[in-house]
């Protein structure tokens, strides 16, 4: 058995498991986000996972994780559900659609682009604070509209594995004016259908670890809930300061890949 199978299976590696599981869940809940942007790099900086296996398995904990922060969210009437299952419906199209273009797009350029798109919302998010009582009033156009917003995010999920929340949290706030509470919980339903078929996928191909997802999803439930009791506590314009630093940090994280797939010939 190699160091990293030993690293992998050893009393460390599920120590590490739910530490991991439990930061994913708490920002899952506070941000309305899969909190895969926690899961992956940590699985490969600490327990040697490959990027492509710990994408599957980041996205197989996601499930439960995201369940139980639609419940907390729920509780609050904070869930937009039909939006959230058009959101849902077009993610699963365009990631899809990704996955199939990923051969032909310069990685590199789409990060760069996505960086900026994440420097245009961090700016935003200290300009535009929509009320809390701010509800999804669902109508054609803007049912459209987010037909549009999930093919979209799900296609750039399947190019560069940005988790949907990260784009579709701010979007909601600021394109459609809805509360940041409703912005996340409806969120966090849209994970829990595009999750489910993209691991099946990833199932088949043999790219999730589902004991390591099993800790790390087990552990995240048991903070989501503290995380999204959290947002509810946080007024609308702390929140979206704290939702600022969280983009600013995966902001960080995708220039880094793009500077480093730059240099590679």
């Amino acid at each position: 058995m190699s160091d990293a199978e030993t690293l992998t299976r050893g009393p460390r590696a599920y120590l590490a498991f739910i530490g991991i599981g439990l930061l994913a869940g708490l920002l899952s809940g506070l941000f309305g986000v899969g909190g895969g942007t926690v899961i992956v790099p940590l699985l490969v900086l600490l327990l040697h996972f490959n990027q492509r296996l710990g994408a599957g398995t980041s996205l197989a904990a996601i499930v439960p994780t995201a369940a139980v922060g639609v419940v907390s969210y729920a509780i609050h009437g904070s869930v937009a559900w039909i939006p959230a299952l058009i959101l849902a419906a077009g993610s699963v199209v365009g990631a899809q659609i990704g996955t199939r273009l990923l051969p032909k797009i310069s990685q590199t350029t789409l990060r760069w682009f996505f960086v900026g798109f994440l420097a245009i919302v961090i700016v935003t998010l200290f300009l535009v604070i929509p009320p809390r009582e701010a509800a999804f009033d669902l109508q054609l156009l803007n049912g459209l509209a987010l037909v549009g917003v999930g093919v979209v995010t799900g296609i750039l999920a399947g190019l560069i594995g940005v988790g949907g929340g990260v784009i579709v949290v701010p979007v909601l706030m600021l394109a459609f004016g809805t509360s940041d509470l409703v912005a996340k919980g409806t969120s966090l339903l849209m994970m829990i259908p595009t999750a489910i078929s993209g691991t099946i996928g990833n199932l088949r191909n043999r790219n999730v670890d589902l004991v390591a997802a099993g800790f790390v999803g087990v552990s995240a439930c048991t903070t989501t809930a503290l995380g999204a009791w959290l947002a509810t506590l946080l007024d609308p314009f702390t929140g979206n300061i704290l939702f600022a630093v969280y983009l600013a940090f995966i902001a960080v994280q995708m220039a880094m890949k793009a500077i480093r797939g730059r240099k590679k010939p």
